[in-house]
């Protein structure tokens, strides 16, 4: 009788150090539906100027119907070419090439201009940082939380098989509920639900120009947006 009320004690002390090693249950990713809105297409971009954006002059221009991202010294924090008004849903297609450097660029959207993530704002010119989701392209495709949860679990290397490095990109994105979905070069390459559906929010999209000792120059033209999309699907694949 010792031996076997023994082995119920042992059985159920196991039992119990079991139950506690299960790793906890994952929560599933919240399916946040897309907001509901005026479908509009608009021309960020009017292949002229830079009206409607707002950034540094002296790292944004246009030129010949593009804009140029360049910088010729030192960028200690990213800077980002905003725009003037905010968005939730939206189809952004674009095209974009890396002339100079190896850094990546990307797009950002659903977070807010931060200029507090320096002491000194004014000497490191973080008017126009950006703390939010980031679309990367090339180099370092995927996806990034800035100022928040850092790289995101996006896999990049089907970016990566259909970009190409210094040359022109065409890419898509839509960003719909908490869902983002991207193309590169007519290839979905990205489809993502963020679990922190929380942290969106109607704000800027930024064109981004890296932190970098390096010189950089990075194109953009093209970017045409259409506000809550009619059409639930990525439109540039082939």
């Amino acid at each position: 009788m010792r031996i076997t009320a023994s082995l119920l004690v042992l059985v159920g002390v196991c039992g119990v150090a079991a139950a506690q090693s299960k790793p906890p249950l994952k929560a599933e990713t919240p399916v946040v539906k897309p907001l509901e809105g005026k479908s509009e297409t608009i021309h960020l971009f009017d292949g002229k100027t830079l009206a409607g954006w707002v950034g540094y002059e002296d790292l944004w221009s246009v030129k010949d119907g593009v804009i140029v991202a360049k910088n010729t010294t030192p960028i200690k924090f990213s800077t980002y070419l905003l725009t003037k008004d905010k968005y939730t849903d939206f189809r952004l297609t674009f095209a974009s090439k890396l002339v100079e450097s190896e850094m990546h660029s990307g797009v950002a959207f659903w977070g807010k201009v931060k200029p507090e993530v320096s002491k000194d704002p004014e000497k490191d010119r973080t008017a126009h940082t950006y703390a939010g989701h980031l679309v990367m392209f090339p180099s370092g495709y995927g996806m990034y939380d800035l100022f928040g949860r850092n790289g995101l679990p996006v896999d990049g290397g089907p970016a990566k098989k259909v970009g190409k490095q210094h040359d022109w990109n065409d890419i898509e994105i839509l960003a719909q509920g908490n869902r983002v979905r991207v193309a590169v070069n007519g290839s979905a390459v990205v489809d993502w639900r963020d679990p922190k559906p929380e942290t969106i929010q109607a704000a800027p999209i930024g064109l981004q120009l890296h932190s970098n000792n390096q010189n950089q120059e990075i194109h953009f033209k093209g970017l045409v947006l259409e506000t809550f999309p009619k059409e639930d699907k990525l439109l540039t694949v082939k």
